[in-house]
């Protein structure tokens, strides 16, 4: 590393606290703008072949209570009527969306997020799997995934989930320590999680994801240490460790969280790095920025092929060209551009029941904005990228990129040689930053991103 002012510590503190986006996509939603219902109905019939499968999102924005630290489009209520009327206008946004897409090869994944969607109930999730199946094309080997609040799941739910062929299920659990727990308004006994996954193994759900965070207020890394021997002992098959992000100027319930609580970032490093010691000395295989899976599981196969993805929810091992969102606020990507449906649940409803798809935001895509997100994923999946064919195809992207590459080579963050670019080990928990070399669209620190680690 060249002579500099800096101390080592001080200038992984400075890339460490810069502001880079997660890339889940690319465009990332801070370039999304005003998208009008023919745009998208355009890119749906172009989009789309024959043989394509699809990938299905449906956003269900609601819990129970409102976990102070989420940063996703929910709300909490209790009113049966609501989750009802919402769940009908789920429905009828499905059968639009189907009797508008040219013939495909069926879905291959299925992903229910929030929020909390078990909280439609059995009877509610019956009604949308059996739309869902009948619309659609459910393929018989499709994964099947539902995002759950294990406070709130009972046996007749995860009976339910069984036999609507439900394949993985994902478990919030975030720090297992009362004081921490109490501080992010979610109060949550280890023994509930330990109950909830044994429900849903008996149900022969047996894919079991676990959610951790770490930067919590009041967090320390012992905490974190022993949230992810915990989250180890379950068996689960894959985990996430995320850091938390304090976007309150987005978030206004975040502000419920006292942020003179917040560890510091040098903290935030140390228990990033306490939790991958305690995961894969448990076993498991560090993958992409933040995820974990046993070595047999299906994403650490896709890892160690090249075949690893990464959309909006994360890591994955889903290949369908084609991401379609249903419910109010999901994004749907598909080559001719990225569609966000309306946020409010009363216009989102309004918009279905005369007959429109709700789309309201998005950007479209070209050739260059997909030659950048394919870069921007492998980095982000492979640690890796192979300059040799940029050069060739696309040597204005290199020339544009090489300047920000050469000065995280600076910093240690990454190798250049022989044409190809790799990630250091002190480089990993960085890469976002690598990523967005390639990035033509967003500044550099922009606030409304999180800090990079």
């Amino acid at each position: 590393m060249p002579a500099t002012d800096a101390s080592p510590s001080r200038l992984m503190l400075a890339l460490a606290e810069a502001r880079v986006p997660r890339y889940t996509s690319y465009p990332t939603a801070a370039q999304f703008g005003p998208v009008e219902e023919a745009d998208y109905r355009a890119w749906l019939a172009d989009g789309i072949g024959a043989g394509d499968t699809l990938s299905l999102y449906l956003h269900v924005p609601f819990c129970r209570d409102l976990c102070w630290y989420c940063a996703c489009h929910t709300r909490p209520t209790r009113s049966a009527a609501r989750l009802e009327a919402y769940a009908a206008a789920l429905r009828a946004e499905a059968a639009l969306l189907s009797a508008s897409l040219p013939d495909h090869a069926g879905v291959s994944h299925l992903h229910l997020g929030g929020g909390t969607p078990s909280i439609l109930g059995p009877a509610g999730l019956r009604d949308l799997m059996a739309l869902l199946r009948g619309r659609f094309g459910l393929r018989p080997d499709a994964e099947v995934a539902i995002e759950l609040d294990p406070r709130h799941l009972d046996a007749a739910t995860a009976e339910a989930l069984g036999e609507l062929g439900f394949t993985r299920a994902s478990l919030g659990v975030q720090d297992i320590d009362p004081a921490v727990q109490a501080r992010i308004g979610r109060p949550q006994p280890a023994e509930l999680v330990e109950v909830a996954v044994e429900r849903l193994r008996r149900a022969g759900i047996a894919g079991i994801n676990i959610d951790l965070m770490y930067g919590l207020p009041g967090q320390t890394a012992e905490h974190v240490e022993r949230s992810a021997r915990f989250a180890a002992s379950l068996g689960a098959d894959r985990l996430a460790v995320f850091g938390y992000a304090h976007v309150a100027w987005m978030m206004p319930h975040q502000k419920a969280i006292d942020e003179s609580l917040l560890p510091g970032t040098l903290e935030r490093l140390e228990q990033a790095e306490r939790a991958e010691a305690v995961l894969c000395g448990a076993g498991y295989r560090a993958l992409g920025l933040d995820h974990f899976a046993r070595p047999e599981d299906p994403l650490a196969r896709a890892a160690e092929a090249g075949r690893l993805r990464r959309n909006f929810q994360g890591y994955t091992t889903d290949a369908a060209p084609v991401l379609l969102g249903l419910g109010a606020s999901a994004i749907g990507s598909l080559p001719g551009g990225m569609a966000q449906n309306l946020v409010e649940e009363r216009a989102y409803a309004a918009a279905v029941a005369a007959g429109r798809l709700p789309v309201a935001r998005g950007v479209a895509v070209g050739a260059g904005d997909r030659l950048r997100a394919r870069l921007i994923e492998r980095v982000m999946c492979d640690f890796a990228l192979d300059l040799h064919g940029l050069r060739d195809a696309a040597p204005e992207v290199l020339r544009e990129a090489m300047p920000r590459l050469v000065a995280l080579e600076e910093s240690g963050l990454l190798r250049l040689s022989n044409g190809m670019l790799r990630v250091t080990d002190a480089g990993r928990r960085f890469v976002r930053q690598v990523a967005a070399c390639f990035d033509a669209h967003t500044a550099p620190g922009a606030r409304r991103h999180s800090a990079a680690v």
